[in-house]
This record gives C-alpha cells, structure tokens and sequence, in this order.
C-alpha cells in the first residue's frame, strides 16, 4: 500500500470528491467513482476500507439520502444561465435530501417540446426547478423539463428578488411589476419544497 492511502484509515468522514486510494490498490464501490485513476467519494459519509477484499466504499452518512441516477426526478436551484444552457445544484431528489453536492445541465433542447429561442426565457438563476435526470454522461447530470410536470416551481424577479406570480401563463412581480418568461412546472407555486 502507498503511503497516500495508508494514512487513511476505514470509518474516517470523508466528502465530495475527496480522494480514498487509486484503482491499482483498491475496488471501487459504493458512493464512489474514479478519474484518471484516482478512486474519489461521490458521496458525505464514512469512508470504508475493506483491506481483506481490496474494496473501497462509502457508507452515505445521511441516513434513507440519495444520489441522483438516469431517470431520478430532481429539484434544484438555478446557478447560471447561458443562452442554450443552465447549471442548477441539485438538492432532492423526490422529497429526499442528497448525500452530495450534485450540479445539473439543462442544455435548451431538453426544455419542452416546441421550439425555445433562449434559456433566458426558461429560467433564471435563483429559481427553483424540477426536473428529470436524463443522462450522467461524465459525471455531469443532463436535465429534461420537457414534461408539463416538470420546469420551473418557484421563480424571483430578476429586478427586485420577490416570488413571481404566474397569472394566465404571464409571471408578473406582484412588488414592483415586472412582466417575465418562464418554462414552469403545472403546480407552480404550490409549495413542494
């Protein structure tokens, strides 16, 4: 064993990312996942080292929290708009907390089915969205809100920070008035944090 991974001993916190051994020594297991070699915890938890079996895992310290996969349905907060995409940090999954940090891309072709010109009229950053876990291409989770269930759950004025109103399909700023665009959920603002 590398003197890297036998300073680490089995049941010691680890989070995100942090490094547990290299796949020369160990199998990767559950709540984990390598880069270039490099076996790192995807997860918040205690990391275990099986030395008998040469596996390395996490056992998620949020007891019942998960992690998103293809297929998860997923509510997260906008972190930036670009006009063919938006990144959003992940912080459910259904009603359940997350074990992670996760960031998810909702690139402009999985908004809704009919043609959307920019992400600026989808979404803003700050607003809380719900959407479907479509891919986990390399390590980046890929999001759809293409279904009427699915987009925009609460949004803010981008002028003055106050929940928007949506009133027949038009988001309007009942502060200071300020008409916006939305690609919203059919239960906006109905409460499901």
């Amino acid at each position: 064993m590398s003197s890297q991974s036998s300073q680490r001993k089995s049941g010691q916190f680890v989070l995100p990312g942090e490094r547990l051994g290299v796949i020369e020594e160990f199998i990767p297991d559950a709540g984990t996942y390598v880069k270039d070699g490099v076996i790192h915890s995807k997860v918040i938890g205690r990391g275990l080292l099986d030395l008998l079996n040469k596996r390395v895992s996490v056992y998620p310290l949020v007891h019942g929290a998960k992690v998103p996969k293809v297929g998860s349905t997923v509510l997260g907060q906008v972190l930036s708009v670009q006009t063919e995409n938006a990144s959003a940090r992940i912080f459910k999954i259904g009603n359940k907390p997350l074990s992670g940090i996760f960031t998810g891309v909702l690139h402009i072709s999985d908004v809704q089915m009919r043609y959307v010109e920019s992400m600026f009229d989808v979404c803003k950053p700050g607003d809380i969205i719900r959407a479907n876990v479509i891919s986990e291409k390399n390590r980046v989770y890929h999001l759809s809100t293409k279904d009427k269930n699915l987009g925009v759950v609460y949004a803010f004025c981008s002028q003055c920070g106050y929940t928007l109103e949506l009133r027949r399909q038009v988001m309007r700023c009942p502060r200071c008035g300020k008409i916006e665009k939305r690609k919203t959920a059919l239960d906006y603002g109905k409460g499901i944090l």
